[in-house]
């Protein structure tokens, strides 16, 4: 807390020791005694009280109803009782903003004092009251402490002005304080040589960083407003700024800086130059912040560049003295270093043994030194690096221990000269008998085995001996795997799998899911032996569990098995694809904005700053550079592309949040756009394919055809595996008929679609708002384009021309395809109907509600604006309709939270006419089935940005009440998608 901070800088106005007296009071009536001696006439009494009251209110209690008595003793010159009743005031002006507008004469007054330590005191502590009633009488004294004479004064004044506009942003807009901490940016001037000037030189630089700073606090809350425009000269004072400032003022500088976008290499190479001596700084924050701007800058300079290679030589050393600090500071340091790593491992490739681990490093340091040993391992090194991770694997950490052993197995994976001696080792750790060390091996040896297919399997005969020590569900999977893999190998796999049949309600499902695949690939390699095993398991998994993957699953064999041998063996016997070096490597495009967020938090958790910031700011996605001259943006939204094409396919996991309302909207563009509509997609709208299982699991529950003892009756496996078995009770119909895992029993087909519903006209702008200018319109698709139908009427006595029109940025980056077509004047009392095409590779900032579009029309008379609602179904595409399999997957991989549930009332449609209307707008019916006289739509849509809706259609004959589910995993999304069903099934 400000007041708090403030507190412990009171300590240098003469604070005693003596001071925890006033800590130890707990005597009743004490209010009134401080009222007195607050009201005393004599100086030295006063300031004792009021250091009674600050030491109350910082152990917790409440002393507010002293609030005018403290407020009284404002009136004085000495600094330390000031600033003691400054520090009151701040923690209790918001719970007394009636008595706060009591001190705004004295606020003005201190502002003009003759001593500049009061006048900062008195600009910090006002931006620190937030109270609406009092800001705007803080303007005035603000406005001159900007341009104060003495830059202690105007950088606190600069820090004032963010705090402020946190309050009231459009205030600080208004009194152009904005405009001010620009100015402030130039507050500086480098000719000076002697050393008083350099002093002062040393205040005003940091008055550069405040201003700074202010102005990043401001643009983060204004994504898009370009508040630090950034360019050449200005980045020059920064970096000029940047040798004389305080710690704290390099890392703003330097954040700043990060922000910039070099115009070619050569200006990339000089920020970079002029920016390296950063990283010898004592601090780590600036180090840090130094790494970050160089290790964004590097992607524009060619690797073939002698400075290139410099570069990398000279960010190595102080990354590696941020590992001699505390564990807290190693911790930070080794989350970034990960990072860096990822994107740059030949920055650190030559310092492996600092990243080996100590025995007296604590636990969160041990397992990210590990990790880090890891990715840099390569052939040079591997030697020391499994010498140290087999040390590490007998220490008395069971974590620790753990992760050492993966880390063996992770190394046999991505160095493949290494692997044998990783067996080897990795042998020797199963022959300590240590359990968790046991089990810890055998699952990474199955991933060995999984990158090295018929190379080591030779160890399959150790591994087994350790069976019956397993107890971890992973450690268990992972052998079964095995044995099932390798069973043509095992004599005595039937038994071993066997030996796991007989406790498997008890196991987890991760193991009976291995446990059933592995007996499903005994029975294909040894059928005549394991007939009685495989009709065993597929019972218990089928009939006598509860959980709906392992019964689908055991279903889905079952079918296979019964129906084409050849194919089960094709199916389940496949090659398997070889697993990847590095499975746990941050995606590339989290890796580049992790990276623009070097020494913040995101790089600690590594996760964007947008999945633990709350709060209604843009969300903005920052990218590394391209390595070109071409001064790209370091910035880009979620979803959607600023520049001309086509926008890109990937679907956001959530909109960008709204920033600035006005946007653009002031800055109309009147040349023609060089975007055009997207192209029309052709999709075919043929529905109900053929059935992907055959004939559907009815085949194996009739109970019509003869039921033998065992599988196909007779022991050959291609004879027949055609009906049931006997444990098979017809009762199962109802749940394999009655769950989503069925949609692909679902053959019938969807008859044609009906055309797309098209909202009626509605008046956007009346005229009486619009100067005489009436706008109406709707919005419709065709052919795949989206269009704005609008109606010009001019209700005015004068001609109207000259039309533009410009969208603010929008939820899903709507922008016109094209300019406004009024080709003819619009005389008075004439109206003229204009089709605009429209194009989703705008801008893109999340609205309130999300399909709300903000819009300025511009014509020769004035510039006009309106909001409109868009329905959400002209975002829906023709390519919307998914795979039935990918429905399935898709359903279940959405988490249960993200699921909505609405009703729609009075609609009299059964569900073939619903399918058909819905079809029109681009809603698919991917399935339909009836379960207990209801029937079931499932359907899927597709937006424009890649968001994909998946719904469930409820339809019961004679009720008009519908009720759909509706899953995506921007849920956002689902109100808008309801509302649209809505509309087309009841017009």
């Amino acid at each position: 807390m400000e007041w708090a901070n403030q507190l412990c800088e009171n300590r240098q106005f003469g604070s005693k020791m003596t001071d925890s007296k006033y800590f130890t009071t707990t005597k009743k009536g004490e209010i009134f005694e401080l009222k007195a001696e607050l009201n005393s006439d004599k100086k030295e009494k006063k300031k004792e009280a009021v250091k009674k009251v600050i030491a109350s209110m910082t152990v917790g209690k409440d002393v507010s109803a002293l609030f005018p008595d403290v407020v009284n003793c404002m009136q004085t010159d000495n600094l330390e009782l000031k600033k003691l009743v400054y520090l009151y005031l701040m923690n209790y002006a918001k719970s007394q903003p009636d008595m706060a507008i009591m001190a705004v004469n004295t606020f003005v007054k201190d502002c003009e004092d003759p001593n500049p330590l009061i006048r900062a005191l008195a600009v910090r502590t006002m931006g620190c009251i937030r109270v609406d009633k009092i800001t705007e009488y803080l303007c005035e004294p603000l406005r001159k402490c900007l341009k104060d004479e003495d830059p202690y004064v105007r950088k606190t004044a600069a820090v004032c002005v963010a705090k402020l506009h946190d309050i009231n942003a459009q205030l600080v807009e208004d009194q152009g304080f904005l405009d001010t901490l620009k100015d402030l940016i130039s507050d500086s001037n480098p000719m000076v040589t002697s050393g008083g000037q350099r002093s002062l030189l040393k205040k005003k630089l940091q008055v550069v960083a405040n201003a700074v700073a202010a102005l990043s606090e401001i643009a983060e809350s204004h994504p898009n407003s370009n508040l630090l425009d950034l360019n050449p000269q200005s980045i020059n004072k920064l970096l000029t700024a940047l040798n004389e400032c305080t710690e704290w003022g390099q890392i703003f500088i330097l954040d700043c800086l990060a922000n910039y976008t070099p115009r070619d290499d050569r200006e990339s190479q000089s920020i970079c130059e002029r920016v390296t001596p950063r990283l010898s700084h004592a601090n780590s924050a600036v180090v840090l912040s130094a790494v970050k701007v160089l290790m964004k800058f590097m992607e524009m300079l060619p690797k073939d560049l002698d400075y290139y290679g410099t570069l990398l030589k000279k960010l190595a050393p102080p990354l590696v003295t941020l590992l001699s600090a505390e564990p807290e500071l190693q911790y930070v340091a080794l989350r970034n270093i990960n990072l860096i790593v990822q994107k740059r491992p030949e920055i650190l490739k030559h310092e492996m043994k600092v990243f080996f681990v100590k025995y007296n490093d604590p636990i969160y340091v041990k397992l990210e030194k590990l990790d880090i040993m890891i990715r840099l391992a390569s052939q040079a090194n591997i030697a020391q690096v499994l010498a140290e991770l087999k040390e590490y694997a007998t220490e008395v950490d069971v974590d620790f221990v753990r992760k050492a052993v993966r880390a063996i197995g992770r190394c046999a994976i991505k160095v493949e000269q290494s692997a044998e001696r990783c067996v080897s080792t990795l042998l020797d750790l199963i022959q300590t008998k240590v359990n968790y060390v046991v089990q810890e091996a055998i699952v990474v040896i199955k991933d060995i085995f999984r990158k090295y297919p018929n190379k080591y399997e030779s160890v399959i005969a150790t591994l087994c001996e350790n069976l019956d020590s397993l107890d971890e569900p992973e450690a268990r999977a992972a052998m079964i795997w095995i044995v099932g893999e390798y069973a043509e190998r095992i004599d005595n796999a039937d038994e071993l799998l066997e030996s796991f049949l007989e406790g498997f309600h008890d196991e987890s499902t991760q193991v009976q899911l291995q446990l059933l695949t592995a007996i499903v690939k005994l029975f294909l390699k040894k059928p005549t032996e394991t007939q009685e095993l495989v009709q065993q398991v597929l019972s218990l998994a089928t009939q006598d569990s509860d959980n709906p993957d392992l019964r689908d699953r055991g279903y889905i064999y079952w079918r296979l098995l019964s129906t084409d041998p050849v194919a089960a063996k094709e199916v389940v016997l496949a090659e398997k694809p070889l697993i990847s070096e590095e499975t746990d490597l941050i995606e590339p495009t989290l890796l580049e904005e992790l990276i623009c967020h070097i020494g913040t938090l995101a790089s600690v958790y590594h996760k964007p700053p947008s999945a633990f910031v709350e709060g209604s700011r843009g969300v903005m996605h920052k990218r590394l550079p391209a390595r070109t001259g071409s001064g790209e943006g370091t910035e880009c939204p979620d979803v959607g592309n600023a520049a001309g094409g086509s926008a890109p396919e990937s679907a956001p996991s959530i909109i960008p949040s709204q920033g600035d309302l006005l946007g653009d909207l002031l800055n109309l563009d009147l040349a023609p756009p060089t975007t055009t509509g997207p192209t029309p997609s052709t999709s075919g709208m043929q529905m109900g394919g053929m059935d992907l299982l055959g004939g559907g699991l009815d085949s194996l529950m009739d109970e019509s055809e003869p039921l033998g003892g065992d599988i196909g009756g007779s022991p050959a496996m291609g004879a027949g595996f055609g009906a049931a078995p006997a444990v098979m009770p017809t009762s199962l119909n109802a749940p394999v008929g009655g769950g989503l895992g069925d949609l692909f029993d679902l053959g019938g087909g969807v008859g044609m679609p009906m055309g797309a519903y098209i909202p009626p006209k509605t008046v956007w702008l009346p005229a009486m708002k619009a100067k005489g200018l009436e706008i109406s319109g709707t919005f419709a698709r065709r052919a795949g384009v989206i269009q704005m139908e609008l109606v010009l009427t001019n209700k005015a006595m004068s001609v109207m021309t000259d039309f533009a029109i410009q969208f603010n940025r929008n939820s899903f980056g709507l922008a016109p395809a094209g300019p406004l077509q009024v080709l003819t004047p619009l005389g008075p009392n004439q109206t003229i109907e204009v089709s605009l095409p429209l194009s989703t590779v705008g801008p893109v900032m999340k609205m309130d509600p999300l399909n709300n579009l903000q819009v300025a029309v511009k014509n020769n008379i004035d510039v006009f604006y309106f909001s409109c609602q868009y329905p959400i179904s002209m975002l829906f595409v023709e390519d919307g309709k998914m795979e039935r399999q990918v429905f399935l997957a898709t359903w279940k991989d959405i988490p249960n939270d993200n699921e909505s549930q609405f009703q729609i009332q009075d609609c009299h449609l059964n569900s073939e006419a619903a399918s058909n209307k819905l079809q029109g707008s681009n809603i698919f019916t991917i399935a339909k089935r009836t379960v207990e006289g209801q029937e079931m739509l499932y359907m899927s849509i597709k937006l424009s940005n890649g968001i994909w809706v998946l719904a469930e259609l409820k339809v019961q004959a004679g009720n008009p009440n519908y009720t759909i589910s509706l899953k995506c995993r921007a849920p956002e999304v689902s109100q808008c998608v309801f509302q649209c069903y809505e509309a087309v099934l009841k017009n």
